[in-house]
């Protein structure tokens, strides 16, 4: 559907800051963009609005502000969901999805000379995309993508470059526990990645 087309280039427009933080999405311009009338745009952008995608003031739709509060709620969800949705991944994974991520995890080490953030965090998205699938959860992992989306709009404002050793250190720790099956380490690493991804953001702002 059209409309579908349309909610979902763009969702992916704010996620990735193509549309920035406050923003102001004119009708008549995002129309002519998408080679429709105002009518569906506006349909979408009440759907984005309930979604918490965008803010109504008056007769005027605007880009969610990055709010700091919005991520400390974010970051208590995703700490209890995200450990358990990787347990059991651990316990659900498939052959194959077991050789995507060992592929990942060998694309991320052989990272050479200067990689932009958004490289980085596509890099670090579809890492967790494939233990989000691997959970057999679907209800989690739509929860979860969406909560990770709001992350990354926070990273990808982050206005130094990304330290890439420091940034992938418990992906990669995560990535062999869930190989190895070990739980302890799982549920260490999992926790560690997403407190320091929260003081990474909280330093920034």
């Amino acid at each position: 559907m059209e409309s579908n087309r349309i909610y979902h280039a763009i969702k992916e427009r704010i996620i990735w800051l193509e549309y920035k933080p406050e923003s102001i999405l004119n009708l008549s311009d995002l129309a002519e963009d998408f080679g429709t009338s105002r009518t569906p745009i506006k349909e979408v952008l009440i759907f984005l609005q309930a979604e918490g995608w965008v803010l109504r003031t008056g007769s005027h739709f605007m880009v969610t502000p990055l709010s700091l509060n919005r991520i400390k709620e974010i970051t208590e969800i995703r700490s209890i969901l995200e450990t358990q949705a990787y347990l059991w991944a651990m316990q659900r994974i498939s052959a194959e999805e077991l050789v995507t991520l060992t592929h990942l995890e060998r694309e991320i080490t052989g990272i050479k000379g200067e990689v932009n953030n958004r490289k980085l965090i596509a890099l670090d998205s579809r890492f967790h995309r494939i233990l989000y699938a691997a959970s057999r959860n679907d209800q989690a992992a739509k929860l979860l993508e969406n909560l990770l989306a709001q992350y990354l709009r926070f990273w990808l404002s982050i206005p130094r470059e990304i330290d890439i050793p420091s940034f992938f250190r418990e992906t990669k720790r995560i990535i062999r526990a869930v190989k190895a099956r070990d739980e302890k380490a799982l549920k260490v690493a999992s926790e560690e990645h997403i407190r320091k991804s929260f003081e990474e953001i909280m330093g920034t702002f």
